[in-house]
């Protein structure tokens, strides 16, 4: 009996705080990152976080996930705003979450994926035909939405309407395809439109090709959802890009340049055509390359940590591209008097510690 009414309780203190919400407003707010940066730096088995930052007054962690699919793990948080925030961990020193961090090669970004023999993910992040997404991210996205969406839902019933989507590094990099999961998760009413995502990318890497990042940019437009970078991080330049002819819109100058080569007569064809492919072969090369390398061995990795796994097809596209409203966390010359260049630091300018410095320093 007791135990009943102090659930009640409970439940009743979740609806109060509902009803007396203040919904989040767009723009970025430094405060607001800051209180990201401390949810970061309590995933303490993330190789970016090295200590903890205090929390903003108010804050409550009231779950804490275990690890699914590729070894990734969540955080959910609310505060006395009655603000949502799924906190979600970065890359760990395990094969699995490098793995994930491998699988560069691209799949569409709508379609459906086998995961497991029980776990057949259907998914749309974006409207484009073209638009292509990270495979391994996408794997570990699927895998935390299956986790995440119950919790949230309980949360809604209660009179939540207000969430927040962050992560660092590959957490990151998950919150831009979570984000992109949710809004269309709303258009087809599986999430209620009312319903207010604001996101925070932090040290991220590129999440998918252009056509992804004009998707993202534009449900997020009006100041929902922000990439922060450490101008000194190297993560946030990786997946490595390769842009081919085929990656650019449909209407482009190169049939044009095609229909005036096949015009020549046939000893000027011959060597246009050679001309052309040399300076159009080597990339569309390196883009197969990385699929053999970066898709189909990783993919083989991957099915032997996720039994049931079925390898989704490959976009043929390399083209990945910074994406979402970026906030530049500027590195000058007093930033390196005290995180100095060392080569043997790697993640020197990726942890919470460095972003949290120059977090402090932009003008509130």
């Amino acid at each position: 009996m007791n135990k009943t009414l102090a659930s009640l309780g409970i439940i009743l203190i979740f609806i109060a705080n509902a009803v007396l919400a203040r919904d989040l407003k767009p723009g970025f707010e430094k405060q607001e990152y800051l209180s990201m940066l401390a949810h970061f730096s309590r995933h303490s088995d993330s190789i970016a976080n090295n200590r903890n930052f205090p929390l903003a007054e108010g804050e409550k962690l009231i779950y804490r996930s275990r690890e699914v699919g590729l070894d990734n793990k969540w955080f959910l948080w609310v505060n006395t705003d009655s603000v949502i925030t799924i906190s979600i961990r970065g890359t760990v020193a395990t094969k699995a979450s490098w793995a994930e961090n491998s699988y560069t090669a691209m799949t569409a970004a709508t379609g459906t994926i086998r995961l497991g023999s029980d776990f057949l993910f259907d998914y749309r992040l974006a409207e484009h035909p073209r638009a292509a997404v990270h495979t391994g991210w996408l794997i570990g996205m699927a895998f935390l939405a299956r986790d995440i969406l119950p919790h949230l839902d309980s949360l809604l019933a209660l009179g939540y309407r207000n969430v927040i989507i962050a992560g660092h590094s590959q957490g990151g990099a998950l919150s831009y395809l979570l984000t992109s999961h949710f809004h269309y998760l709303q258009k087809s009413n599986r999430l209620p439109s009312n319903l207010i995502i604001k996101t925070y990318c932090s040290a991220a890497p590129k999440p998918g090709n252009l056509f992804y990042a004009y998707d993202y940019e534009h449900i997020t437009a009006g100041g929902w959802a922000f990439n922060v970078v450490n101008s000194a991080d190297w993560v946030p330049e990786l997946p490595s890009t390769t842009q081919t002819a085929s990656d650019l819109n449909e209407t482009n100058p190169i049939p044009m340049v095609n229909g005036m080569i096949h015009k020549q007569n046939r000893v000027k064809g011959i060597f246009a055509k050679k001309f052309f492919k040399r300076l159009t072969g080597p990339s569309n090369e390196q883009v197969a390359n990385n699929e053999k390398i970066l898709g189909k061995r990783v993919s083989e990795q991957i099915a032997k940590l996720l039994p049931g796994f079925v390898p989704p097809p490959m976009a043929g596209t390399m083209n990945y591209v910074r994406t979402g409203a970026t906030i530049v966390l500027y590195a000058d010359a007093e930033y390196f008097r005290l995180f100095p260049e060392k080569s043997d630091k790697t993640w020197l300018h990726h942890t919470t510690t460095s972003y949290w410095y120059l977090a402090n320093r932009l003008n509130d």
